[in-house]
């Protein structure tokens, strides 16, 4: 019996009283940091021209794009939302499953939400909680002894649209032989390639609200009675094997399923570039408290990391002078230039304006990356940063768990305060109160009697 099947009936007869007090939490922060991330993100580069396209296409008002006050037929809403989550790489994701969540699961669950009518809180959550648990699964599973990121594939998407069609499925109420329906229809749909982020390409950022409105897109056809293939993970041309050449884990997919929920695992970002960097700008931080190292006194810094780290420092001319943002959001020595220079790392730091700043080039400039294999991980890796000085002086820091890792986590209200200054950057900047009365509204979430009163606040 195809794996697929265990998870239909998983989507199908689970409660909200079934799901850990972890997964629930999880589910509302996940919510709190995909709405901080979106409205930082709606005025970015791609996100004007796909609200205007939506414009153009028109339709029934069903669905809420965060921050422009536009109502869309929901697989285009989920289609922009999912975009401006994840355009400035600063939105959660699995640090070893190596697939973002919220870009996906959270533009899917509003999205259908807002188009069937009123969904609870409880529901809302619940649907959370399923399609991130396997959205999670499929990412833990794939290539789990190699590097799914090396593979080519860009694993969110990828992944996502199973993600979206679980979460779409389970928010519409699909019962066991449409819901597995949903599942094939999105699987005729996966993809996702990593040659964006080689070329510094906006297809990047669009990827998760491609794979969100794809997978919303399944369940409203499987709800007609559209069919799709059915032995979708393990099949001869499933999943498995036609993406990754048959090198998963069933085990991994399936251990502790309907008992742990990977959703507890997502981690949240602190800072808004690719969290394979976030290691080697905390040891910065921590050297420049320790020492009180200036960019002045740099001489030259060695970043030794794992080899997915060690490919952000490829090609050198790039990864130092990022010919656009999406260059830098995906730059090692581009982030390490950043911490030393300002002793922060922002939203501001990855603009069209960041880029050309001197300070920041001259010192991603002294950067090297070094291949340390032993440093490699099944995900997020560690960092090592070491300065050599002008005066001789060598100081090395090493950083096995990042902030924002399931290790050294991020809190609910370290997440209210990352909605706070992503505010500041909306299409539309909400006032105070209505940041507060979100948070609020997030933080109480199970209670609410429709989960949809949070996205309407957004606009």
């Amino acid at each position: 019996m195809d794996a697929i099947n265990p998870f239909v009936e998983l989507f199908i007869n689970t409660r909200y009283e079934d799901l850990p007090e972890a997964a629930v939490e999880a589910a509302k922060k996940e919510v709190l940091d995909s709405l901080a991330t979106a409205l930082g993100g709606s005025q970015k580069a791609a996100i004007p021209e796909l609200v205007e396209l939506v414009r153009e296409w028109g339709g029934k008002p069903q669905s809420t794009i965060i921050g422009w006050g536009l109502k869309c037929p929901a697989p285009e809403a989920a289609l922009v939302n999912g975009a401006m989550i994840h355009a400035l790489d600063y939105d959660d994701g699995h640090p070893v499953a190596q697939v973002h969540i919220g870009c996906v699961a959270v533009s899917t669950a509003f999205a259908a939400a807002e188009r069937q009518g009123v969904v609870s809180g409880r529901d809302f959550i619940k649907a959370l909680a399923l399609g991130a648990d396997f959205l999670a699964r499929l990412g833990l599973a794939s290539r789990p002894h190699g590097s799914l990121v090396k593979s080519g594939w860009h694993p969110t998407p990828l992944c996502g649209y199973l993600g979206a069609a679980a979460t779409a499925g389970i928010i519409l109420r699909l019962d066991k032989p449409k819901m597995l329906n949903a599942l094939g229809i999105a699987y005729h749909q996966c993809a996702g390639n990593s040659q964006a982020v080689n070329d510094g390409a906006l297809t990047k950022r669009l990827g998760p609200g491609l794979a969100a409105r794809g997978g919303i897109t399944a369940a409203l056809m499987a709800s007609q009675g559209i069919t799709g293939a059915h032995n979708i993970l393990e099949g001869q041309y499933g999943f498995f094997n036609q993406y990754h050449g048959g090198d998963y884990s069933r085990e991994i997919l399936l251990d502790g399923l309907g008992e742990r929920f990977e959703g507890a695992n997502i981690g949240d970002k602190p800072y808004p570039n690719c969290g394979f960097t976030h290691a080697f700008i905390d040891a910065v931080f921590a050297l420049k408290s320790r020492y009180g190292l200036l960019p002045e006194h740099v001489e030259s810094i060695t970043a030794r990391g794992g080899a997915s780290a060690y490919e952000l420092s490829f090609p050198p001319e790039v990864k130092r002078s990022p010919r656009n943002p999406v260059d830098a959001q995906f730059s090692l020595p581009w982030a390490i230039a950043v911490a030393v220079v300002s002793g922060k790392v922002g939203v501001d730091d990855f603009t069209l304006q960041a880029i050309r700043r001197k300070d920041y080039l001259d010192i991603a400039g002294k950067v090297t990356g070094v291949l340390a294999p032993e440093m490699s991980r099944h995900g997020v890796g560690p960092g090592e940063v070491t300065f050599k000085l002008k005066d001789g002086r060598e100081y090395t820091e090493y950083v096995e768990h990042c902030l924002g890792s399931i290790e050294r986590p991020m809190t609910f209200n370290d997440c209210a305060d990352k909605l706070r200054e992503c505010a500041r950057s909306a299409i539309r900047p909400l006032s105070l109160p209505t940041l507060q009365s979100v948070i609020d509204m997030t933080r109480n979430l199970e209670q609410l009697p429709d989960a949809a009163q949070i996205i309407k606040l957004t606009v």
